[in-house]
């Protein structure tokens, strides 16, 4: 038995393929449900019900898919480029952690649709400038980017506890740590009314869009891709390898602060703690799950979303874990990884 690659998957073959990837993630969610003794079929029904079955479950799902798009397309945008940005959870801290501090009143009166743009401008600068550095490291030392990336996360955790601790916390939050509210003209405004939902959705839409047609339609994009695939011959053809990942660095970077950004200015309000639960390590599965294509990082968003929502309903009908969905989360990315791997070799006796 030998392993080869295939020149082209057949159109046949990649429906299949995708068609086993649900049967097989659907058969591991079910042997898990049975493991927590509950009724298979209606603890799948209460999930599809908690995720999609009202007007407020859909709007959790797509409030909950907003930072997680930004900060997939995140890590799609790095890992097209081989950049490997492990530290998109380090980003959005920055960028809220900027908002934060500039829009709780530093800025001169502004009118709000000014206050809002020039705010999530500052958020993916934070977040930007902050991926630089390790980008740069890798480019000019050959520092692993994995290690500085992933580091820099609680070393940007660590400051955000030290300032809502001390000089940045809200005297008014009764000994809450927490940063003060931006200022209600930097709010974002609610798509849905009673609901959590706000533009951000909107703006993550616009980034995915943005982000697909400057791969697919502009030189730059076409240059990033000669760079993720063969780093010398792209030097060898005449691309500036340190333009490329300078700009990738602050585009990536940009694209995971302001997932920071939208969180604390349509959501929270200010910064604390536990204000992500996770988004920048979870873009990384959605970017994978994606396959890297900015198109299909919001539906994927929307997936891991749905999934992690109507988790909480099926926990309360059948008590069963609420981690059970990052669970099959990550079983959901070992199955795309194993059916990519299939498409693109074959195993031939």
């Amino acid at each position: 038995m030998r392993i080869e690659q295939r020149e082209r998957a057949h159109a046949t073959t990649v429906v299949a393929a995708g068609l086993a990837a649900c049967l097989l993630m659907l058969l591991a969610g079910s042997l898990l449900i049975m493991a927590a003794h509950a009724p298979v079929w209606a603890s799948w029904l209460a999930l599809l019900q908690g995720a999609v079955g009202s007007r407020i479950a859909i709007s959790e799902v797509l409030t909950r898919a907003t930072p997680l798009a930004l900060t997939g397309l995140a890590c799609a945008v790095a890992f097209r480029a081989r950049l490997w940005n492990i530290g998109a959870e380090g980003q959005l801290y920055a960028g809220a952690l900027a908002v934060a501090a500039l829009g709780t009143g530093w800025l001169p009166v502004l009118p709000s649709g000014v206050l809002i743009v020039l705010l999530l401008l500052v958020g993916a600068g934070a977040g930007g400038l902050y991926l630089l550095g390790p980008a740069l490291l890798k480019r000019f030392m050959n520092v692993d980017d994995i290690v500085t990336t992933l580091l820099l996360n609680f070393v940007m955790l660590l400051l955000v506890s030290l300032l809502i601790q001390g000089p940045m916390r809200d005297p008014m939050s009764l000994g809450w740590p927490q940063t003060m509210a931006v200022l209600e003209a930097a709010t974002l405004p609610p798509l849905m009314e009673r609901t959590r939902l706000h533009t951000g959705l909107l703006i993550a839409l616009t980034c995915a869009l943005l982000t697909a047609l400057v791969e697919a339609r502009s030189s730059f994009g076409l240059q990033r891709r000669a760079v993720g695939l063969n780093t010398q011959a792209a030097r060898f053809a005449g691309i500036s390898t340190t333009r490329i990942v300078v700009w990738t660095a602050l585009w990536s970077g940009g694209l995971a602060g302001l997932a920071g950004a939208v969180e604390v200015m349509g959501l929270r309000g200010f910064v604390s703690g536990d204000l992500s639960p996770g988004f920048g390590y979870t873009g990384v599965i959605i970017a994978m799950l994606a396959r890297l294509h900015p198109a299909g990082v919001p539906l994927a968003a929307f997936a891991v979303a749905a999934l992690s929502v109507g988790a909480d309903t099926m926990g309360r009908a059948f008590n069963v874990p609420s981690y059970m969905a990052d669970v099959i989360v990550a079983l959901s990315l070992f199955v795309m990884l194993g059916t990519t791997f299939l498409l693109s070799y074959r195993i031939k006796r």
